[in-house]
C-alpha cells in the first residue's frame, strides 16, 4: 500500500509498489488525476484506476474513462460504495456512480476540440490574445478562431462564459 499527495507521484510510486487498484482524485498539483490515470495505465496496465473526486462533472467522467480508468465514484458517497466499487473493479467490472452516468448521457459528448480546450485553459485568466498566441505558438487570429468556434459549441457570448461552462461541464 501507497499514498502520495501528488499526481507526478503516482506513476513513479505504483511502479515501485505495484498495486492493483489505484484511488485517484481527480484535482491534484502536479499533474491533474486523469492525465495520471492515462498515465499509470500506460506505465503499469495491471493496475485499476479508480476516480474518486469532489467534482462529479459529466465531462470529467467521460475524460476519465477514456484516461482509463475502471470506476468513476463522486465523494459524498457512503464509504461502502467506495469499498463495494473497489470490490468491483478487482473483479473485472466497471462502476460508475449512476447519477453521473445519467448527466453525462444527457449531456452528450465534450464538443470542443483538444485545441479549442487548449487555448480555452490559455485565456481563462483574461490573458490578452497575443500572450495566448505566444504561449500556445499560434498567429492571434488562429487563437481568436479557436476561441470564437468554443463560443460557439458553448452557446455563450464570450471567452469568459465559454470557460465558465466548459469549466463546470468538465471540458477542461
Amino acid at each position: 500500500m501507497a499514498q502520495v499527495a501528488r499526481g507526478d507521484e503516482i506513476v513513479p510510486t505504483a511502479l515501485d509498489a505495484r498495486p492493483d487498484v489505484a484511488v485517484v482524485d481527480i484535482e491534484l498539483p502536479g499533474t491533474d488525476g486523469i492525465e495520471a490515470a492515462r498515465l499509470l495505465r500506460a506505465a503499469v496496465p495491471t493496475c485499476a484506476v479508480v476516480i474518486v473526486t469532489t467534482f462529479g462533472r459529466p465531462g470529467y467522467l467521460r475524460r476519465a474513462f477514456d484516461a482509463g480508468a475502471r470506476a468513476f465514484l463522486v465523494k459524498d458517497a457512503p464509504v461502502e460504495s467506495l469499498a463495494q466499487a473497489i470490490r468491483r473493479v478487482v473483479a473485472g467490472e466497471t462502476v460508475v456512480d449512476p447519477d453521473l452516468a445519467a448527466s453525462a448521457l444527457a449531456l452528450g459528448a465534450n464538443p470542443l476540440t483538444d485545441r479549442e480546450r487548449d487555448v480555452l485553459r490559455a485565456a481563462s485568466d483574461g490573458a490578452p490574445l497575443a500572450e495566448v498566441a505566444r504561449l500556445l505558438h499560434l498567429s492571434e487570429s488562429t487563437v481568436r478562431n479557436y476561441l470564437s468556434s468554443a463560443i460557439g459549441k458553448t452557446g455563450t457570448r464570450n471567452r469568459t462564459e465559454a470557460t465558465r461552462v466548459a469549466a463546470s461541464n468538465g471540458w477542461l
